[in-house]
């Protein structure tokens, strides 16, 4: 019996449900679960930069049982899926858990995300991990140099850093990732996730809403997380977060997820199936 992670991912969707299953993984790393994206290059960048030990790639959910046995275990990020298909889910898997359902969404890898008393940056901007269409580079048109630092996408087009140097006073790559995160005092970002992983260091993330990009909405207004809504005037947007941080909210506390119950019921039945094996053989 395996346990697989299922996050959607790619160069045109990002690595969000990659970094919060990777978490997830984390918190179930005894039981050896198998990350599973659609992406290779996102289940190579979790085992370089997540902690994750394991990972496929598959191109989508649907494909999932042509490498999973009946009676599998599935935990699932993912919007793929129909209410027949969920059933159809549920009968062939032994457990399943839904990210956003079952799973919040909102789970931060904490042996990674540490609180940083002492952030060596001041300001940062990491626009997410995607921009297929070059938003990005449409927005430092009409811009002068800013003055913060860029934490570039692990989606970005080769050859971009060099178009966006000259515009910030520091670039940083996807493999800084967790070190840019944890030491920006002030991050604007398109990413929920990456607000929550700032939180959790200690810092203070305001939430740039990308049109191209669904948020929760009511989960922000909860955490009364600041935003800003997207427009295609860097400079207006950059002068907007400078507002916002210099008058920055407090944070709502979110209760920390217990996945002890969870743990409860997939060691019970990782123990009922190993039983019944050691019987059949």
């Amino acid at each position: 019996m395996k346990i697989y992670i299922y996050a959607k991912s790619g160069h045109n969707i990002g690595l969000e449900a990659t970094r919060s299953c990777a978490a997830i993984a984390s918190e179930l790393k005894n039981f050896d679960p198998i990350l599973c994206t659609c992406d290779f290059r996102a289940g190579a960048y979790a085992k370089e930069e997540l902690g994750i030990k394991k990972y496929v790639s598959v191109d989508v959910l649907t494909n999932l049982p042509n490498m999973m046995q009946r009676g599998d275990i599935l935990i699932f990020d993912s919007d793929e899926t129909t209410e027949f298909m969920e059933n159809h889910m549920k009968e062939f898997c032994s457990l399943l858990y839904k990210v956003g359902v079952d799973i919040p969404f909102n789970i931060v890898d904490k042996s990674l995300f540490i609180k940083n008393e002492n952030p060596s940056l001041e300001k940062t901007l990491f626009f997410g991990d995607d921009d297929y269409n070059n938003m990005l580079l449409e927005l430092i048109n009409n811009s002068s140099k800013l003055e913060l630092n860029l934490l570039l996408g692990h989606y970005f087009f080769l050859g971009n850093e060099k178009k966006l140097e000259p515009f910030f006073n520091k670039l940083f790559t996807d493999e800084e990732y967790i070190y840019t995160i944890s030491n920006s005092k002030f991050l604007l970002t398109t990413s929920l996730q990456s607000c929550l992983e700032s939180i959790a260091c200690g810092n203070s993330p305001v939430l740039l809403l990308r049109e191209d990009k669904v948020y929760n909405m009511e989960f922000i207004s909860k955490l009364n997380l600041p935003t800003i809504n997207y427009n295609k005037n860097l400079g207006k947007i950059v002068s907007e977060f400078e507002d916002k941080i210099s008058s920055y909210p407090n944070l709502t506390d979110i209760d920390k997820f217990d996945f002890n119950p969870i743990i409860k019921e997939i060691d019970k039945k990782v123990d009922t199936y190993n039983k019944l094996s050691s019987i059949e053989s």
